[in-house]
């Protein structure tokens, strides 16, 4: 638990006592977190105490305090300074703590003016569709910061290429039912044997990591329904999505495992390495190997990025 007894938060909280809050919140200075190895990314509602205080303990690999969607208009103002107040009680984390705004025109900019002292490992942007966007959106955020974008309008789809304009731009992840009802396409087509939105995902996924910036795949919206989380997990994985977004701890924990690079993965791209460099050093850079049948210099550095990646 980050914080022992809450008790006194919780009251505060229920007489929307904003001031009592932010009293309690001390800035300190924090070790940000700046692994992208995550694997899946877990909602948590930052008005929702009891959620924010086992922030330190989840079963996933990036904690996403939402300020946006799922936080009623009045109760932002509240969820704003519980945010900051746990920010200030976890100097260190071994959760990567992105925090989700709103849109900057809807109270996003003073949203970030206010979290930039707190030092967030991320500030995840909505509504994001040009680059001009984007830059507006890295003035306002410390630069010690991540900045990681929403992309969930058609207008953002046809800039994707277009939004990575700084090296602290490190994240895209889909919206895809807001995406959708953009494009004036009917939700119905969300289904895991649908061409269209696998079309949609291979895009995506190729267009980001051709940025260099870590996709992650859309939020499955049905919980309790893992039968259909799995299906898509399953599509994902072979199309080579590394992260999904989750709203539930199950969800969390199955995409953890899904997406992990397993130790027999790693152990056959180190041997690729060994071996390759070993060969180099002789003049050869293309030669049959017992173990693996034949390995060149494509597939020595298909090895060195899953070891980095691993390493990450």
């Amino acid at each position: 638990m980050v914080i022992e007894n809450i008790d006194h938060i919780v009251k505060l909280a229920e007489s929307n006592d904003l001031d009592a809050i932010e009293k309690l919140t001390t800035v300190q200075k924090r070790e940000q977190n700046r692994a992208l190895n995550f694997r899946s990314a877990l909602m948590v509602s930052a008005h929702n105490i009891k959620h924010l205080n086992k922030i330190d303990t989840l079963s996933t690999g990036c904690a996403m305090i939402n300020l946006e969607d799922g936080v009623a208009k009045e109760k932002k103002p509240l969820a704003l300074r519980l945010c900051a107040l746990f920010l200030s009680r976890l100097p260190t984390c071994k959760k990567k703590l992105v925090v989700r705004v709103n849109a900057l025109d809807d109270g996003g900019e003073e949203e970030i003016l206010y979290l930039n002292k707190f030092k967030p490992d991320a500030i995840r942007i909505p509504k994001i569709e040009t680059a001009q966007d984007v830059f507006r959106a890295l003035r306002l955020i410390d630069e010690s910061i991540e900045v990681h974008l929403s992309i969930e309008t058609a207008k953002a789809w046809l800039n994707l290429k277009d939004l990575r304009v700084d090296d602290r731009v490190k994240v895209f992840y889909l919206g895809i039912l807001d995406l959708l009802a953009d494009l004036k396409l009917p939700l119905a087509l969300l289904t895991p044997q649908n061409h269209t939105i696998h079309s949609i995902l291979s895009q995506f996924l190729l267009t980001s990591s051709a940025l260099g910036v870590k996709p992650v795949s859309f939020v499955y919206q049905y919980h309790k329904n893992m039968q259909g989380f799995e299906q898509w997990l399953e599509i994902e994985e072979q199309m080579g999505f590394l992260a999904k977004g989750c709203i539930s701890p199950e969800q969390a924990l199955r995409a953890d495992d899904v997406f992990g690079i397993s130790l027999a993965a790693l152990s056959e791209a180190h041997y690729i390495v060994v071996e390759f460099e070993k060969k180099r050093k002789e003049g050869n850079t293309g030669f049959a190997d017992e173990k693996l049948g034949f390995i060149d210099e494509p597939i020595y550095k298909g090895a060195r990025a899953l070891l980095e990646l691993g390493e990450k």
